[in-house]
């Protein structure tokens, strides 16, 4: 299956970028008050993105034998990305005013970049790692 490695990651980041877009689509148009945000298509899309998403991130980690909990980074990233998806329903649907949903559409977003960084940097403190070593 390590044949398949460079196709699989390339649809794995495809769909980190298309997600991301996606959810700043969304909490952009929240913010704005239009309210096709929450709109079934949209969010068949996410989901879609997502499970796409989430079966390339475990072929590629059967394929390299790098797990959570078994490799920070990983830990980190899985850790993350719980969090990312809880800010981003209370962004997006349980965020009582438009103050809060914008906190945690922010929040959210910060988190999704942080999770980047500690995919492209493979350390748990992502490109912090890198300036601190420095």
């Amino acid at each position: 299956m390590i044949e398949f490695y460079p196709q699989i990651r390339f649809v794995h980041i495809a769909c980190v970028i298309a997600s991301g877009l996606l959810f700043a689509l969304r909490g952009t148009l929240m913010l704005g008050g239009v309210r096709g945000y929450n709109h079934i298509a949209l969010r068949a899309l996410s989901w879609s993105i997502d499970t796409a998403l989430l079966t390339a991130a475990l072929m590629l980690a059967t394929i390299l034998h790098q797990y959570p909990f078994v490799h920070a980074w990983l830990t980190v990233k899985v850790l993350l990305l719980v969090g990312y998806i809880g800010l981003g329903t209370l962004a997006l649907k349980r965020g009582r005013t438009r103050g809060q949903r914008a906190l945690w559409f922010v929040a959210a977003l910060a988190v999704y970049l942080a999770i980047v960084s500690v995919a492209r940097a493979h350390h748990p403190l992502g490109f912090l790692h890198t300036l601190l070593a420095g």
